[in-house]
């Protein structure tokens, strides 16, 4: 059986909203969790599309936006330029925590259980992303150390 959730935890060193700003600003998103772009607004109910150059591009439909605490979406992992729909999508949650001057930032995304494909595609989604979160992650912390917000 293929496990439902992916957790995963960081500390960056910047404060809660920087790195707000960075994790949830359009222009920010296709640069750090995507390479080639980001389009859209981000807002709680609307769909954004971010682009990756070797990948293609992903829809990621906000859920929740509590700035700069909480930042909610779903999204159809191996599924390219589709909405996420039940069945197809998984929801990944960012809570960001100030951590003395810092940022503990936790991402969870789960929902690799009830994807409507077979077992062995929903393993092969929840590896990949399972390898995917800390490089993304990675993504996140060295964008900040080198961008002005």
């Amino acid at each position: 059986m293929v496990p439902d959730v992916i957790e995963r935890e960081t500390r960056i060193d910047a404060p809660v909203e920087r790195v707000w700003d960075v994790l949830t600003g359009i222009e920010h998103l296709g640069a750090w969790f995507g390479d080639a772009g980001a389009e859209g607004e981000v807002r709680e109910g609307s769909t954004i599309r971010v682009r990756w150059a070797e990948h293609g591009a992903h829809h990621l439909l906000i859920e929740e936006l509590e700035a700069p605490h909480r930042f909610v979406y779903r999204w159809a992992p191996g599924r390219l330029d589709e909405d996420p729909t039940e069945g197809t999508s998984t929801r990944v949650v960012f809570t960001l925590t100030p951590d003395q001057d810092g940022t503990l930032l936790r991402v969870v995304e789960q929902g690799f259980a009830s994807l409507a494909v077979s077992e062995q595609q929903r393993a092969a989604t929840h590896q990949g992303n399972s390898e995917g979160w800390p490089k993304e992650l990675g993504h996140l912390t060295e964008y900040l150390a080198r961008v002005a917000v």
